[in-house]
């Protein structure tokens, strides 16, 4: 199952609610977010009404994918119907595994010249709009979305370049986890992620976070001076990760320097 596939504005009729329908998340505000993401938002979650950007970054494959689909997650699962517009190789199998519920998701992954009317009839009916951004799009064909998604109370995520959004995240950098010395499988990459945008979000912010993670994982501020710390991941008896840190004395050698990494529910 790969979600609803749709191709073009007037396929989107019977999919999409009336805007003076009733709010299917019962006129909440702020759609959740996973914890590790509410630092970065002014709303702690994604505000209805607002357009929030995911930038792609240099090269395009820098984590912004993982990021967009870490944001659609928590609403998703909380009932919110989603959409994810003009990206062809968007992986339905890493969404359902992440708890995008599928059922609840329209996928239109070549809009053509019709962009701009099919982003429009989705904000007028779905909670969260990803989109990526066609190179022609003009500002002010930008700012008209942006105003629909206010009036609506849809959350527009343009993917890519878009001036003017109210929070724009990147991953920075990133480093995988899992290869040795000529073996062993990727398991997770640990990413940093920038915000930046007006108003509440005016003041620049960055957090490190699992992309993709293990679903309880945030990395801790680095221990005071002197301190030597490591991580151990625990495992719990129903399989699940656990919380265990460990304090390197001098004769257990020299652990990594920087952050105490801490796997599991704080």
């Amino acid at each position: 199952m790969a979600g609803r596939m749709v191709v073009g504005s007037a396929a989107l009729a019977a999919l999409v609610r009336p805007a003076s329908a009733p709010d299917p998340a019962g006129g909440h505000r702020v759609l959740p977010v996973a914890p590790e993401l509410t630092g970065l938002l002014p709303n702690r979650g994604l505000r209805r009404g607002s357009t929030i950007a995911v930038a792609t970054g240099q090269p395009r494959r820098s984590g912004g994918t993982s990021l967009v689909l870490a944001l659609l997650a928590e609403a998703s699962r909380a009932g919110s119907w989603c959409a994810v517009v003009g990206v062809p190789t968007f992986g339905a199998g890493a969404a359902a595994e992440l708890g995008i519920a599928l059922d609840r998701l329209a996928l239109v992954p070549h809009p053509g010249p019709e962009w701009a009317t099919v982003i429009a009839a989705l904000i007028d009916g779905v909670d969260v709009v990803v989109t990526a951004v066609p190179a022609t799009v003009s500002a002010s064909v930008a700012n008209r979305l942006a105003a629909r998604a206010r009036q609506r109370g849809s959350v527009l995520v343009p993917y890519g370049r878009w001036d003017g959004a109210d929070v724009t995240l990147q991953v920075v950098r990133g480093a995988w986890e899992g290869l040795g010395p000529g073996r062993g499988r990727l398991r997770r990459r640990e990413v940093t992620v920038s915000a930046r945008g007006r108003g509440a979000a005016a003041r620049p912010k960055e957090i490190k976070v699992w992309l993709p993670g293990d679903g309880l994982t945030r990395v801790i501020p680095r221990p005071a001076p002197g301190a030597v710390a490591g991580s151990v991941t625990g495992r719990s008896v129903a399989g699940r990760p656990r919380p265990v840190s460990v304090a390197a004395s001098a004769s257990a050698g020299t652990s990594r320097r920087g952050a105490l990494t801490l796997v599991g529910p704080a």
